[in-house]
């Protein structure tokens, strides 16, 4: 299976979405939603804002690796 590295992020508190690239080195624990400015970070027990508000999980996940 090919790695996706488009995901569509919401944001849990004003429902914006965007499409980002996620990184491939490494996780992204923070994101700042440009409509609200809310920083948003990752549910507990996700590895990053992909996992836990992404349409498609992070690199690593996809392939099966343990995260960070």
């Amino acid at each position: 299976m090919e790695v996706q590295l488009k995901s569509e992020i919401t944001c849990p508190n004003c429902g914006h979405k965007k499409i980002e690239e996620m990184p491939t080195e490494s996780c992204q624990f923070f994101y700042e939603c440009e409509n609200c400015k809310k920083v948003l970070r990752p549910k507990e027990g996700d590895c990053c804002v992909y996992c836990s508000y992404g349409t498609i999980a992070c690199p690593s996940i996809q392939n099966n690796k343990s995260c960070c």
